[in-house]
This record gives C-alpha cells, sequence and structure tokens, in this order.
C-alpha cells in the first residue's frame, strides 16, 4: 500500500511540473485548463512501458500509428475552446481518450469519435474505469460529426484533415468554436468561430498531427 502511494505521489508531482514548464510556461492561463491539466492521470492513458514517460514534453505512441498528443497542445487546444463549464462538446480522434477526459473535466457533456474501433473500445473501457460518466464513445468517420447531438458548443479536432470539414462547422452553435489542425506536410493549428454572419478563421500556431482519415481522406 505504502509503494502505490508513494508512486501516485511521484505522478502528482510530475504532473505540477509538466504544468508550471511545459504549460503554464509557454502561456496557457485558463485557470480551468490548468487545474484539469494537473488532475488527470496522464500516465494511465499510455501503455505500461511508458508510464515513466508519460508527463515528458512531447507526444507518446498508443498503438495503430497514433499518438497521445504533447500535453502543451492538449492544453492549448482546449483553452482555445473557451470553454467555462456546463457546455455541450465534440471531439474528433478519441485515440486514448486523454483529451476527452480534459474535455470532460470542465464540459458537461463530450462525445467523442474515433475511426479506429480497437482505439475507440480501449478508450471507452478506461474511460469507465476513471468513472467518467459524461463522456459519449463512438466508432466512426469523424469528418461528418454527431449530428444527433448537435449543435456543439465547441468541436476539438485531433488529427489534421487538408481542409476544414463543413459538417463540423455546421453542426457548431452560432458562437461555437472549432479548433482544428489543418493541412498536409505544414499544418497549421486554426481556431474557426461561428458567428451570424458567417465563420471567422484564426491561425494560432504551426503543428505536427496525424493526418485526419476516413471521408477527409477521398476529397
Amino acid at each position: 500500500m505504502t509503494n502505490q502511494k508513494s508512486q501516485e505521489e511521484i505522478y502528482r508531482e510530475r504532473r505540477e511540473r509538466m504544468v508550471e514548464t511545459q504549460i503554464e510556461a509557454r502561456g496557457v492561463k485558463d485557470k480551468l485548463v490548468l487545474a484539469t491539466m494537473r488532475k488527470v492521470p496522464r500516465h494511465l492513458f499510455v501503455a505500461e512501458g511508458l508510464k515513466d514517460i508519460a508527463y515528458t514534453d512531447g507526444p507518446l505512441p498508443i498503438g495503430e500509428e497514433q499518438t497521445i498528443s504533447q500535453p502543451y497542445i492538449v492544453a492549448l487546444m482546449t483553452e482555445l475552446l473557451g470553454l467555462k463549464g456546463g457546455e455541450k462538446v465534440l471531439e474528433i480522434g478519441t485515440g486514448s481518450g486523454y483529451q476527452a477526459a480534459i474535455l470532460a473535466e470542465i464540459a458537461k457533456e463530450v462525445y467523442t469519435i474515433e475511426i479506429i474501433c480497437s482505439l475507440a473500445e480501449k478508450a471507452e473501457k478506461r474511460l469507465k474505469e476513471l468513472e467518467y460518466k459524461n463522456i459519449t464513445v463512438k466508432c466512426a468517420d469523424g469528418y461528418q460529426g454527431w449530428k444527433e447531438h448537435a449543435p456543439f458548443d465547441g468541436v476539438i479536432v485531433t488529427a489534421a484533415p487538408d481542409h476544414i470539414p463543413q459538417p463540423l462547422v455546421d453542426q457548431l452553435k452560432i458562437g461555437g468554436r472549432l479548433v482544428i489542425p489543418v493541412g498536409d506536410l505544414f499544418q497549421e493549428l486554426m481556431v474557426v468561430t461561428k458567428t451570424e454572419k458567417g465563420i471567422k478563421k484564426e491561425n494560432i500556431i504551426p503543428v505536427r498531427f496525424v493526418p485526419m482519415t476516413g471521408e477527409a481522406e477521398k476529397e
């Protein structure tokens, strides 16, 4: 029992250091986001052999040629959504489930879609074990969004299409934000805000994500 507690303490300290040196140091200020990054156990979203490096400054493989994003990018994308609590959010690209867990700590409802069914199943199991009751996981092509649960206050995409998928914009509420990496070889993290008059696009930083597959590939 003592060993387990000390191990948890070590991970807690690593999370604290991760937030201070990787996230706050790069300018993320949202208090809800910072508190959530300190709380969610990132080491439980990676393979056993990678737990020791779960809090390092970079992405990690999660199988099926997919990755869990760098902690800073997870925090930045969450901050860019501008969540205050009580929102309904759609995530495209569940992966390990880590970003969904971060969102679920702030938003009221999280709907997350993963095109690789084995990853979706693992993430769903992991999130249930961690007792997240406000996350719904589905295995499908995320390009089309999730019409039944629309409109969303925010949409976050963790794989890069070469253009902004129109269905995701359509499923946003007026005033809602889409946070998405866009591009092929060179990608830009973008915030797309839906307004009464149309959409407003803002480029944030260059990024590197796995390509979005499914319908996005075919267009």
